[in-house]
């Protein structure tokens, strides 16, 4: 994944690494655990596991609500900066595929 400034309480296990992608697995156990802060650089896309919310921050004092449905991909290009919450009251996760190409 990218580089993080600030590590957070999500879990994150890599799940296939190689010259062309990295698929990563994003795991928050409760309500505000969060990535930490951090820089995407690669376009990458996000599966969501669950049907629920992530408060996104995007660098200012406000979080943003960001409707997720299992299975229903989103796309996001390179330099996205933010820091990710669970913003459920039950465990969640995504799957995260980076393009390193």
């Amino acid at each position: 994944m990218c580089e993080q400034s600030k590590p957070g309480k999500a879990v994150s296990t890599v799940l296939i690494e190689n010259e062309r992608t990295c698929v990563t697995e994003w795991r928050f156990k409760k309500y505000g655990d969060n990535t930490g802060w951090h820089r995407h650089e690669y376009d990458y896309i996000v599966v969501p596991l669950f049907n629920g919310e992530l408060k996104i921050n995007l660098g200012n004092s406000e979080n943003i609500s960001v409707p997720m449905r299992s299975g229903v991909p989103y796309f996001r290009e390179v330099g996205v900066e933010h820091d990710v919450i669970n913003g459920n009251d039950f465990e969640c996760a995504f799957i995260e595929i980076e393009f390193l190409k």
